[in-house]
């Protein structure tokens, strides 16, 4: 029997929930909400571009959890209050117009936060790096965390309940738990950055516990329905060329004690934007498909997935099940249209990011360049 060769225009189903194909809108900082956390009309016409775009699913960028530790960033957009949830609300009604699914991405900075001058953490360590997102300040150090107390795990574990029980209320398909690049629960995942000698320290499962005590209460407090899923990484924004040590082995163990808990997906993230450099081992092994050999749950791939011929690759080895994409979906908000039409894609190139990440910005150099192709 031939064998039929999956593409990235195939539906596919999240734990019941389907999608129109397997493109993910990949979470990305983009800090334009309102200095208080309120999502904009701007971020609305931001995420909806994408739905338009024909992208089966979009993951918010990070969205802080309570008002205690958890923001990272100057303008990042929450969901610890009614204001915000509304705000949310507008967002999600205009992506569900074009039958989208949308997840929102809660996120405690821990450690690693551009804006706060207090700080908690598995351990008393002092990121590596420098501070450097807001472009109107001096790269600084980042202050040495707290070490978390007994009290500490409480605020943070309800934190996340109570922002996806808003994320639920604001009508979001689902919410990701960011344990990915260098932030808090990353932070507990990563042998330097957590010393503990209790039970949140030591082996891959006590590293992993924490994030699997607030999965399980976030699973029980909301509908069966709701998709939860978990995004993890290697490299960290303050430091991409860090990896696991000892690479695949590692990420046997860690997929094998994630595994337990059954996420309704994993996204494994590249945060440096290249699969090949960082999610393949010198064994020929990946990341992705040791995940994917050892959870039941569906796998999105990341980093350089705008490379339909690697994409396809990943989904029709069995290493992914979905693709997430980032920088050229800012480029081009409708890019699986114009690739399914065989049409030209806008190139990304840096100054849509930089000097700063605002929507503003992006905005701002997209209208010079049309201008300037235009002439």
């Amino acid at each position: 029997m031939e064998t039929i060769r999956k593409t990235i225009f195939d539906a596919v189903n999240i734990r019941g929930r389907k999608l129109g194909n397997r493109l993910v809108v990949a979470p990305m900082t983009r800090v334009s909400a309102t200095p208080t956390g309120v999502p904009t009309q701007e971020m609305v016409n931001y995420y909806e571009a994408f739905a338009a775009g024909g992208f089966g699913m979009i993951i918010t960028e990070g969205t802080f959890t309570d008002d205690f530790y958890s923001k990272a960033n100057h303008n990042q957009p929450g969901i610890v209050n009614t204001k915000q949830m509304q705000a949310w609300k507008r967002v999600v009604d205009a992506v569900h117009s074009h039958d989208t699914l949308i997840i929102n991405q809660l996120m405690h900075g821990g450690a690693l936060s551009e804006c706060g001058e207090h700080t908690i953490g598995p351990s008393a360590v002092q990121p590596v790096g420098l501070r450097a997102t807001d472009p109107t300040r001096t790269p600084s150090p980042f202050p040495m965390p707290r070490v978390m107390g007994r009290g500490d795990f409480g605020v943070v574990k309800d934190g996340y309940v109570n922002a996806a029980l808003r994320a639920h209320q604001a009508g979001f398909d689902g919410v990701e738990i960011h344990a990915a690049n260098g932030y808090l629960f990353d932070q507990f995942i990563t042998p330097h950055t957590n010393l503990r000698t209790d039970e949140y320290g030591g082996d891959e499962r006590n590293r992993l516990r924490f994030l699997m005590e607030v999965y399980h209460a976030v699973k029980g407090a909301l509908p069966a329905g709701f998709i939860i899923g978990i995004r993890v990484s290697e490299s960290k924004v303050n430091d991409l060329a860090y990896r696991w040590p000892s690479g695949a082995e590692t990420a046997q163990r860690i997929f094998a004690v994630l595994a337990e808990i059954d996420p309704d997906y994993l996204h494994i993230a590249a945060e440096g934007g290249r699969w090949s450099r960082e999610c393949l081992y010198p064994n020929g092994q990946s990341s992705n498909s040791i995940a994917k050999s050892i959870l039941k749950s569906p796998i999105i791939a990341n980093g350089g997935m705008h490379d339909v011929e690697l994409a396809e690759t990943l989904l029709n080895s069995g290493a992914a099940d979905l693709v997430s994409i980032g920088r050229a979906a800012i480029a081009s908000p409708d890019w699986p249209k114009r690739i399914a039409a065989g049409a030209p894609v806008l190139p990304f190139f840096k100054e849509l990011i930089k000097p700063s990440l605002t929507l503003g910005h992006t905005r701002q150099v997209m209208e010079r360049f049309n201008e300037s192709a235009l002439c």
